[in-house]
C-alpha cells in the first residue's frame, strides 16, 4: 500500500525589503512551500485566505509595522494558534518584551543567520505539528464523551420509560394522567424559577430532572395488591393504609435502582424525593412521615400541587370530575394548609397553562 505523501508545511515571509524576501524564501524552498507578503495589510490578506502553518514577520514595516499586524492576528480566531516569529534589528529588551506581549512566538535577529533561521523555523512547526495533534485529540475525545454521554442519556430514558409503563400498566384507569402532571410539573417551576424563587434548587437542568422524575410518583403502586389498588369503589381505612404503602415502596425501588446504576450525579435524586413525599403536606399532616413546610423537597412540594389538580379534574371510579375552575378554588383553599404557598401563587399564575394541557393530554 502506498503511503499518503504529506504535503509540505506553508511557511508566510513577510517584509518590506525584496532583498530580504528573496534571501528568505531561496532558504527555505524545496523544505516549505513559501508564500511571500511586502506589506502587513498583504499578510493579512494571504492568512485569512488560507491560513499558513507559520508566519515569518519583519517589525519595521510602513504603514502597518509588524506588531500590529501579530495583533491582528491573535485577535482573529481563525488566525489565532499560527506561530508568529518576529524579524527584526531592534535589539532592546523592550522590543522584545512587546513582541511576546502582542503574542509573538519567537524572534530572530538580523542580519539572519540561515542555521538559525532554518533551526528556529523547524522548531516551531514541530511545536505548533504536537498542539495541532493535541487539538484534533481534544475534538476527538470530546465527540466520543458526547456519544458516551448521549448514550447514557437515552439508557436512563429508556428506564424511565419502563418504569412509567409498567406504573400505567397496573394503574390504567389513570389514562393521561402522568403525563398531564410532568407537564404541570414543569410549568409550575419553570414558572418559579423566571420569578428568581428558589434558585438554589432550580435550574434548567434541575428542572428538566424533576419533569422527567414526576411521572415516578404512584411507582410503589405496582406494589399494591390488585383488590385494592383497582377496587371499583372508595377504600376502607385498612384498605387506605395499605395503598399509602405505596408512598415509601416507590423510593424504595428508586432507591435500589439508583444504587445498582452507580446514580453518582443523583439523576433519579428527584425521582425517590417525589415518590416518598408527594403526599406530604405544608402543615405536617401529610404522609408517610408527616414532614412539615420547607422539610419537604421542593419537587415533592411541585408535585403534590399538580397531583391534587389533576385527581380532582379527574373522572375515577369513585367519583366525578370537578370543573376546573372548582379544582382551582380548592388548590387555593390549600395554600398554607396542604400546598406551599409559593406554589400555589405559581399555580395561579400559569393556569392559562394547565388549561391547555389538561386539554391536550385529555383523557379517552
Amino acid at each position: 500500500m502506498t503511503a499518503v505523501k504529506k504535503p509540505l508545511p506553508t511557511v508566510l515571509v513577510v517584509d518590506d525589503a525584496p532583498a530580504n524576501l528573496s534571501l528568505l524564501a531561496g532558504l527555505l524552498n524545496g523544505s516549505y512551500r513559501v508564500k511571500l507578503a511586502s506589506s502587513g495589510a498583504k499578510a493579512l490578506e494571504l492568512a485569512h485566505r488560507a491560513a499558513p502553518d507559520l508566519i515569518l514577520l519583519d517589525i519595521m514595516m510602513p504603514e502597518m509595522d509588524g506588531y500590529e499586524v501579530c495583533r491582528r492576528l491573535k485577535a482573529d480566531p481563525a488566525t489565532r494558534l499560527i506561530p508568529v516569529l518576529f524579524l527584526t534589528a531592534m535589539s532592546q529588551p523592550e522590543d522584545e518584551a512587546k513582541g511576546f506581549e502582542v503574542g509573538a512566538a519567537d524572534f530572530i535577529q538580523k542580519p539572519i543567520s540561515p542555521a538559525i533561521v532554518k533551526a528556529r523555523v523547524r522548531t516551531h512547526l514541530q511545536i505548533k505539528a504536537y498542539q495541532d495533534e493535541l487539538t484534533e485529540r481534544n475534538v476527538w475525545l470530546q465527540s466520543e464523551l458526547a456519544q458516551r454521554l448521549g448514550q447514557v442519556d437515552r439508557l436512563r430514558e429508556a428506564t424511565l420509560h419502563v418504569m412509567v409503563s409498567f406504573a400505567e400498566f397496573r394503574d390504567e384507569e389513570t389514562g393521561n394522567h402522568v403525563r398531564r402532571t410532568q407537564e404541570y410539573v414543569r410549568t409550575l417551576a419553570t414558572h418559579l424559577h423566571e420569578q428568581g424563587a428558589f434558585l438554589d434548587v432550580l435550574n434548567p437542568t434541575a428542572i428538566e430532572h424533576i419533569a422527567k422524575s414526576a411521572p415516578l410518583h404512584d411507582i410503589g403502586k405496582v406494589a399494591t395488591p390488585d383488590h385494592i389498588l383497582l377496587k371499583p369503589g372508595r377504600l376502607t381505612p385498612d384498605e387506605m393504609a395499605i395503598m399509602r404503602e405505596h408512598a415509601m415502596q416507590g423510593w424504595e425501588m428508586l432507591d435500589k435502582a439508583s444504587t445498582r446504576m452507580g446514580d453518582e450525579d443523583g439523576f433519579l435524586s428527584h425521582a425517590k424525593d417525589i415518590a416518598r413525599c408527594h403526599h406530604e403536606k405544608w402543615d405536617g399532616s401529610g404522609y408517610p412521615e408527616a414532614l412539615v413546610g420547607d422539610q419537604i423537597p421542593l419537587s415533592a412540594r411541585l408535585m403534590a400541587v399538580a397531583d391534587v389538580y389533576d385527581a380532582l379534574i379527574s373522572r375515577r371510579p369513585y367519583k366525578e370530575p370537578m370543573t376546573h375552575q372548582c379544582a382551582v378554588d380548592y388548590i387555593r383553599q390549600g395554600s398554607g394548609g396542604h400546598f406551599d404557598p409559593a406554589i400555589v401563587l405559581a399555580f395561579e399564575a400559569t393556569l392559562d397553562q394547565f388549561i391547555r394541557i389538561a386539554n391536550t393530554w385529555r383523557d379517552e
